[in-house]
């Protein structure tokens, strides 16, 4: 049996969520995307395509995302696992 839900779109709602709050934290913290791909050392054109749901980030990525954003990784675990309830 196929569990269709597993691959879900970008756009689910729960990525949606998790890119609104990307971008509420970046701008809470007065960040451009450019300042943000400077605290991870990647190039900012990365950002861009993570807030838009062009890339995905693995859970290593997310971690160091949310230090990046100064987010505690379990307040993302959690807002995903109340969405998916």
């Amino acid at each position: 049996m196929v569990n269709d839900s597993f691959r879900k779109s970008i756009h689910s709602k729960e990525h949606v969520a998790l890119r609104e709050l990307w971008i509420a934290k970046r701008k809470a913290l007065n960040l451009s995307q450019r300042q943000l791909a400077e605290r991870l050392n990647v190039i900012y054109s990365l950002v861009g395509k993570i807030e838009t749901g062009d890339r995905r980030l693995d859970t290593v990525e997310t971690i160091e995302y949310c230090r990046a954003l100064e987010v505690d990784p379990m307040e993302v675990t959690q807002l995903l696992e109340n969405l998916l309830k």
